[in-house]
């Protein structure tokens, strides 16, 4: 049993764990605290394995546990007065075989879109969800993730006006 269970995370961890990783970074924009969130977003898993009853795949399971861990860093007062200043380098070095937007110009935009568009946008372009799982995900319908993403592209597009033309 201890074997199986050991197997599974060592599993879930290669395959899901740059990209949870890059995400946590992305939501809290601080490395070492994205290591922490993203080691406590496994170790969640690893508790919670007998709950999983598999209506959605792990995947879409451990990014439900990575934003709700994210969440909880972001509730505590000490995050509001830490100086977080992520580089889009330590986002891009993380696994950027798997991003799509891996331009040092498109992630310094995305990093500034707000919270929900931002987890949005990553969900659906970097990690190439469908609507449906980011609109799980985020607890909204299909509608709002449609509306988030085109507001998130009409504030990227005018961000990246002078980079994209070129």
């Amino acid at each position: 049993m201890q074997d199986e269970r050991t197997h599974w995370l060592e599993m879930l961890m290669t395959t899901h764990g740059s990209a949870i990783l890059r995400f946590c970074a992305l939501q809290l924009k601080d490395v070492k605290l994205a290591e922490d969130a993203a080691q406590e977003v496994f170790l969640k898993a690893w508790k919670a394995r007998d709950g999983f009853q598999g209506r959605s795949s792990e995947r879409t399971w451990l990014y439900r546990i990575a934003i709700n861990t994210c969440r909880d860093y972001q509730r505590t007062g000490w995050f509001r007065w830490v100086d977080r200043r992520i580089t889009p380098e330590d986002l891009l070095h993380r696994g950027q075989e798997e991003c799509r937007f891996d331009s040092l110009p498109v992630t310094q935009a995305v990093q500034t879109l707000p919270p929900k568009w931002r987890t949005a946008v990553y969900l659906r372009y970097c990690e190439g969800m469908k609507l449906a799982d980011v609109a799980s995900l985020q607890g909204v319908s299909q509608a709002t993730v449609k509306r988030r993403l085109a507001k998130a592209a009409a504030m990227l597009r005018e961000k990246l006006k002078g980079w994209y033309d070129e």
